[in-house]
């Protein structure tokens, strides 16, 4: 017979488990059967070091292959070689500095260690004390420079993955040609140097150029195509006393000795620094170079170093000690290689110089002329032309702006285009003519494209290959116009749908071709009978990537409500790479063959599904004078809609682009501001598109943020009476300003501050150098030409000081003490005021930092007083002692 207790007590056991079972275990298998969701956390700091940044970094010839990095706070970046396909993967911790050869070899460098591998097969080779490298992809050559035991580098020439061909010792300098068909070098050797020129194709045998020279080659510079290379020759003291000119369809090596010529400058020497590189014309009779003046300015009287500003000079004295003194100061030059003729081009009365781009002209003019005048860029000058061949020059523009992306050199350097009168126009310097190309097209080609500045033309970038055509941007769309102007067309239909395109995308395999010649920049030149690939901009926040062709038009490759950058492509131009985010998806690698669907190659932060996250919203809205705007709200985490939430309205100026962009929870921010944080913490974020109105910047920000903030009332998701405001450095200008003319704002914080317009009107920039008087022309204030002592009136309607009476909230102010944008004064000067009057404020100054902040230590602090002060005043979480302190 069983014991009756102990058949009591085994029911006990028995039924206790079951319920264990019941209560714990079961959910948890029935979990993923149900659907029920697993709960997700709240983001914490401690969790904010998970957090990293993806970065496209190359992509292979045949496109199968992209490399790219996850870079984290703690600096274990680490760079990943992902196949499209089949995501066969390979890491490289701390890589840097890859490329892909011609055969899909990945090529990566991890401090002094050079490792090669084929990713297909896995095959891998490492080479240690690599310092420096060159690819030459028509050779399929590898070019290594390795330190050695007695700190000398050895050259060593190698296939990929293959044998070695070539291994010179005690190497200098040395380069490859633009084409990758011939490699230069310099060795040091028994206290002498020499010079070699190799064959790629025939690397066991090299030319001597120069055998056996005290002097010290350096700086090779190629003729684009590789007819002919030169270099400096460097005495033991470091000065360069001859330039050399290699011709490789003759073999002839010929110099030129400044100390021979007698029309070169006395107390000049040639100049060796990388902005000035010697430039070789495409018909070898030139070569380019800069010299610079040896002679110090002397004191004018002995043992003084007074500075002596003079009121009538075209410059302040601090512009002239930077960007001035032509007479002293870098000039441009060139060698007549056939006659051995030295010319100067620059002048200290033309010192600024573009040179067209058949090297046949140069287009001369002064940033001095009409100064002084008090706008962005330097003032207007007159632009000479200047041949090159014959020494005459004559004046083509006069007192044309000098904004440096309206002036470009075609290809072939016969024509140059230039914005002028709201127009784009076209000098033909063969025929000496004028063209304005687009005033009959009926369209604007200027409007706004820089933050805080007066509207200028969208854009030039670049020629038609044949040239016959110039390429233009309106406000929408890309154009090809006939450079005499006798035609045009649009190429997309941007207008109709509101999307903006343009030619931004990059090969990431590709060399990056040099951009500009001396003091003004180059543009593209594109084959219009080709496929071309378009970055577009919704005026919904849609992004992504379109192809033309100019029997189909636009057609989207990828496009939709995220932020699509980062767009890359290989060789082939068949496959498309780029980085997909919102702000509530971390940002992904994609992937898309144009005949299959878009696939999603990597992750990033996946760890973010865990957290509860935020949302961005595209909200519209109108001023007072029914302008249309557009503002991002951004939702807090875990939003609940039958509750009513503070809110944080952020400001600076246009923001609406931001909408899609993933922000990393993190404190290593350097304005304080990140909308992470706050919809982590429980705040709507709103942050509104404001259009200045000239004459009157403060009141059309208030009327702006106003009518936005209040569009965000209407839709009761927060709670009216807890509203924050916040900027930096202009936003703190906007913020101080608003808070002093309304009552909608529980409390707020400006930083960076401008406060006294007056005052700042007076104030040398440090940065800049020069008055800070242009930012109220046509820049951040729009007051034209109005000054404090013809119009105060408007200086003080504008200015928050002038009414920081009304000011009623409590204002946290912050500013780096050693700010070299806006003087760390205008913020004490608030401050003083503010306790002067007795209001609310605590003001912080963070030593040795800047306009912003950049030590990680500071960062923190800024990011957790911010959120402690909103909490404070917005959530009235009164646990922070030194706001108490401060403000009670």
């Amino acid at each position: 017979m069983f014991d009756k207790n102990k058949i009591y007590l085994f029911k006990i056991v028995f039924f206790r488990a079951l319920s264990l079972v019941l209560l714990f275990i079961l959910p948890l298998v029935a979990c993923p059967v149900s659907g029920q969701v697993v709960q997700k956390k709240n983001l914490r700091p401690s969790d904010y070091s998970l957090w990293g940044q993806l970065l496209i970094d190359k992509v292979s010839p045949d496109e199968k292959w992209v490399s790219y990095k996850m870079e984290y706070p703690n600096g274990k970046d680490t760079l990943f070689l992902r196949n499209a396909r089949n995501l066969k993967t390979f890491s490289f911790s701390s890589g840097a500095n890859s490329l892909f050869t011609k055969d899909n070899f990945f090529i990566v460098r991890r401090d002094k260690e050079l490792e090669i591998i084929d990713p297909q097969t896995g095959k891998k080779e490492s080479i240690f004390g690599a310092d420096n490298y060159i690819y030459s992809d028509q050779a399929n050559l590898l070019l290594i420079s390795i330190r050695e035991e007695n700190n000398a580098y050895r050259l060593e020439i190698k296939i990929p993955l293959g044998r070695t061909l070539l291994e010179v010792h005690d190497i200098g300098h040395f380069s490859l040609s633009p084409d990758g068909s011939k490699i230069i070098y310099a060795v040091h050797s028994n206290g002498k140097n020499s010079v070699f020129l190799a064959d790629a194709a025939k690397i066991s045998t090299s030319k001597w150029l120069s055998n056996s020279s005290d002097l010290k080659y350096e700086s090779f510079s190629w003729q684009k195509d590789a007819k002919a290379v030169a270099f400096y020759g460097k005495s033991k003291n470091g000065k360069i006393s001859s330039i050399f000119l290699y011709t490789l369809a003759d073999g002839k090596l010929i110099e030129f000795d400044p100390g021979k010529q007698s029309s070169f400058p006395a107390d000049f020497s040639i100049s060796d620094e990388a902005l000035n590189p010697i430039i070789i014309s495409d018909n070898l009779e030139k070569v380019f170079f800069t010299i610079r003046g040896n002679k110090k300015t002397e004191p004018d009287n002995e043992g003084s170093n007074v500075e002596i500003w003079n009121a009538n000079d075209k410059w302040v004295y601090t512009q002239e000690q930077s960007y001035g003194k032509f007479e002293t100061g870098k000039k441009r030059c060139f060698w007549q290689t056939d006659l051995g003729n030295f010319t100067q081009i620059t002048s200290p009365e033309l010192p600024h110089v573009m040179l067209t781009r058949d090297h046949q002209y140069a287009v001369l003019s002064n940033p001095k002329q009409y100064e002084p005048q008090f706008e962005e860029s330097a003032g207007p000058r007159d632009y000479y032309i200047l041949n090159l061949q014959t020494n005459e020059k004559s004046a083509f523009l006069i007192k044309q702006q000098s904004n440096l992306q309206g002036m470009y050199s075609s290809p072939t350097g016969r024509y140059i285009s230039y914005f002028r009168d709201m127009n784009w126009w076209i000098y033909d310097l063969v025929r000496k003519t004028h063209t304005n190309i687009t005033s009959k097209i009926g369209v604007s080609f200027y409007g706004k494209v820089n933050l805080l500045a007066a509207d200028y033309a969208y854009g030039n970038p670049g020629w038609t290959t044949d040239e016959n055509e110039i390429l233009l941007y309106d406000q929408f769309d890309l154009w090809a116009v006939r450079v005499d102007g006798s035609a045009s067309r649009r190429l997309t239909k941007g207008r109709e749908s509101k999307i903006r395109f343009r030619l931004q995308l990059r090969s990431y395999n590709s060399s990056s071709s040099k951009n500009s010649v001396y003091d003004y920049p180059l543009n593209g030149r594109f084959d219009l009978n080709d496929e071309l690939f378009l970055r577009a901009v919704g005026d919904d926040g849609k992004t992504g990537c379109f192809s033309w062709r100019k029997d189909k038009g636009v057609k989207p490759i990828i496009y939709g409500d995220s932020l699509i950058d980062d767009i890359s492509f290989g060789n082939k131009k068949q496959n498309i790479f780029c980085i997909e985010q919102r702000f509530d998806l971390p940002p992904q690698l994609i992937f898309k063959e144009k005949s299959a669907q878009l696939k999603t190659i990597f992750k990033s932060n996946p760890h973010a599904s865990k957290y509860n996250w935020g949302k961005s919203e595209l909200v519209r809205f109108q001023n007072s004078k029914k302008q249309d705007l557009k503002g991002i709200l951004y939702y807090p985490a875990n939003y609940d809609p039958a509750k009513k939430y503070p809110m944080i309205v952020h400001i600076y100026e246009i923001q609406s682009f931001d909408l899609h962009r993933y922000s990393n929870p993190t404190f290593s921010v350097e304005s304080g501001y990140n909308p992470t944080l706050f919809a982590c913490e429980g705040y709507f974020v709103f942050s509104p598109d404001i259009i200045h109105e000239k004459g009157s910047v403060g009141p059309s920000t208030l009327d702006c943020v106003l009518s936005g903030t209040n569009k965000i009332i209407d839709m009761d998701i927060i709670d009216p009476k807890k509203i924050g405001i916040m900027g930096h450095s202009f936003g703190g200008y906007e913020t101080v300003f608003i808070i002093n003319h309304t009552d909608m704002f529980a409390t707020a914080i400006g930083s960076g501050a401008i406060v006294d317009l007056t005052r700042r009107f007076l104030t040398l920039g440090a940065n800049t150098r020069k008055p800070e008087m242009w930012r109220f022309g046509s820049g951040g204030w729009r007051l034209g030409t109005k000054t404090p002592f013809s119009e105060r009136p408007d200086f003080d309607r504008n200015s928050p000081l002038e009414s920081i009476e009304n000011l009623q909230v409590p204002l946290l102010m912050w500013c780096g003490k050693e700010d070299t944008q806006v003087d760390p004064f205008q913020s004490m000067e608030y401050y003083l005021a503010l306790r002067r009057l007795g209001k609310k404020c605590i003001f912080l100054q963070y030593p040795k930092e800047g306009h912003t902040l950049l030590d990680p230590i500071n960062q923190k602090d800024l990011c957790t007083r911010i959120l402690q002060w909103y909490s404070y005043y917005l959530k009235d979480e009164k646990n922070a002692e030194w706001i108490a302190k401060g403000t009670i």
